[in-house]
């Protein structure tokens, strides 16, 4: 797996900051994320690593500061104008797509991409490129067995596994996974993870995971949060020995 230093990062954040009242919920935040990243992000409960991830997506507007994706300033714009230029998070699904089947659910994500979702049963060419391109995106998160089964049905694993896919479809060019892993049984959880690690080394992933143990095996670089801050990155082997940190997490069984 490879990085792309040295370039423009795939997204970066400068002086991103955010509060509610007094309450302060990003404070100056500096972000850089390489092309090709695996990079977790990490810190207790109310460390502000969700809200950091709506900043960046334009579900929250910051107070100050700029978000930058391929060092085009996106600060402004919507969040489905982020998706357009390459940036994705997952989403829980399990109220909108419970009917379909994972394969209509991704067809219909992968048509929205290319326009034609409102009329998609008129073109039978676009139709089938679509379907094609849905099954790819399947397989290759291991869901090509289950592509004809109703979502609901699905175990809670697959269906996290479903709302990766769904974020692929729109073709991004980083990822944000704000614990994909969350509510899997934990002898799963790392599966979702292998699977995430063997995506395109094109496409820059952040993830929030709560599971020490996923973190340190599947991220090349940890970003620690506490207090809306980031309180220090660095490697997994710098992180672990970083006395800092452990005193942050310090008696603190369940960190989110």
């Amino acid at each position: 797996m490879t990085t792309h230093s040295g370039g423009t990062p795939a997204l970066s954040t400068r002086h991103l900051s955010k509060s509610f009242g007094s309450l302060v919920v990003a404070r100056d935040i500096e972000l850089n994320l390489p092309v090709g990243a695996r990079y977790a992000l990490i810190g207790p409960n109310g460390a502000g690593k969700t809200t950091l991830i709506n900043l960046m997506t334009g579900m929250q507007t910051p107070n100050a500061g700029q978000i930058l994706l391929g060092g085009e300033d996106i600060t402004a714009l919507e969040p489905q104008h982020r998706v357009r230029r390459g940036l994705a998070r997952t989403f829980q699904i399990n109220t909108l797509f419970a009917g379909l089947n994972p394969l209509e659910a991704v067809t219909l994500a992968v048509a929205e991409r290319r326009g034609f979702a409102g009329k998609f049963w008129q073109n039978i060419a676009d139709e089938k490129d679509a379907i094609e391109e849905a099954y790819e995106i399947l397989v290759k998160l291991r869901l090509g067995d289950v592509c004809y089964q109703t979502t609901r049905e699905l175990p809670y694993g697959r269906q996290r596994l479903l709302e990766i896919a769904l974020a692929l479809a729109t073709k991004p060019k980083v990822l944000l996974l704000d614990e994909p892993a969350a509510g899997v049984p934990q002898d799963e959880s790392g599966d979702i993870f292998e699977v995430v690690a063997g995506l395109s080394d094109d496409l820059t992933l952040l993830f929030i995971e709560h599971d020490m143990h996923v973190v340190f095996r599947f991220a090349s670089h940890i970003i620690v949060m506490v207090g809306g801050a980031v309180f220090t990155e660095g490697s997994p082997a710098e992180i672990a020995a970083d006395p800092g940190v452990r005193e942050v997490y310090l008696g603190k069984r369940h960190h989110g």
